[in-house]
């Protein structure tokens, strides 16, 4: 099957250096506490971003994302924007990386001083990982599509804000594994009122008409790609809604794709059995896409 993380396998990945707070380990040596607030409870935010010819994409973005998810779950991240900012070239430097890389940046709680959910019990400054790997996505994934198929696992606020970039991806791993045993790629997710939100770990994207749907963002993760591709249709006249609709909206589509930070936007071409054409206006969008983040 395919999958929106395809990517060539890279032999230079065993021997990256990663950084953990300010220090650099080799891959087989970094490590984290088993008191971590990560490894405990899965508390903290992260981002992916990617490295494109010694470009960081929307990386500006991506960090704000980050703080402002780190403020909603009020945890101070101990470097300020620039300083990490600084922290991941650093790291992206020390690995004589230029190109193709895409980077795991995660912020954990902290150390607790035991296994305990509440932040009182964390001891000192929150944990900090920069992780880059080489990872050149596979091209054949935008020939072939990938293949979708609704999933019993809600996007919902009743836990936690599904806006959040969380290290808790219990929700968006039920409906990986729901999609694994329907035997798709991913699983296409809805919201409390039975609306299509997204896919388990990409936005999603209809398109009808010459009109370019996706969901209201309310309950999905407000993807920085997804942002980008809703701009560039403004930008370039495609008619483009944030709205409401159900599955059989999805089914009469003319077209489908998701978008994503690692391969950017990627053709649906089956969703719950319903064929879909790579289109005209998805194959338009991506190569708009492409020449946006060349420049």
């Amino acid at each position: 099957m395919a999958s929106t993380h395809d990517y060539i396998a890279d032999k230079r990945n065993k021997d990256i250096q990663i950084y953990i707070n300010g220090e650099f380990f080799h891959r087989s040596d970094a490590k984290v506490s088993v008191f971590d607030s990560g490894f405990l409870l899965g508390d903290g935010v992260w981002e992916g971003i990617r490295l494109h010819k010694n470009r960081l994409i929307h990386f500006d973005q991506h960090i704000n994302r980050l703080y402002a998810g780190a403020d909603a779950i009020a945890m101070k991240i101990q470097l300020n924007k620039n300083e990490l900012k600084y922290a991941v070239r650093l790291t992206l430097e020390k690995n004589a990386m230029h190109s193709d890389t895409h980077i795991r940046l995660i912020v954990s709680r902290g150390i607790k001083s035991t296994p305990y959910q509440h932040p009182k019990v964390t001891v000192g400054d929150p944990t900090i990982v920069i992780i880059p790997e080489y990872k050149k996505p596979n091209s054949k994934v935008f020939d072939i599509g990938i293949r979708l198929a609704s999933v019993k696992t809600k996007r919902d606020n009743m836990v936690q804000d599904p806006k959040i970039n969380s290290l808790s991806k219990m929700n968006c791993i039920s409906a990986c594994i729901e999609a694994d045993r329907l035997g798709v790629d991913e699983g296409l997710m809805f919201d409390p009122n039975g609306f299509v939100s997204t896919c388990n770990s990409t936005n999603f994207f209809i398109v009808k008409k010459d009109e370019v749907w996706t969901s209201t963002g309310e309950f999905c993760l407000n993807g920085v790609t997804r942002g980008s591709v809703i701009k560039l249709c403004k930008i370039n006249n495609i008619i483009v809604f944030e709205k409401d609709f159900s599955i059989d909206d999805v089914y009469i589509a003319d077209e489908a794709f998701v978008t994503g930070t690692f391969s950017g936007i990627i053709p649906v071409v089956e969703i719950d059995g319903h064929k879909f054409n790579v289109g005209s206006l998805t194959k338009r969008l991506s190569a708009i896409y492409k020449e946006d983040i060349e420049n």
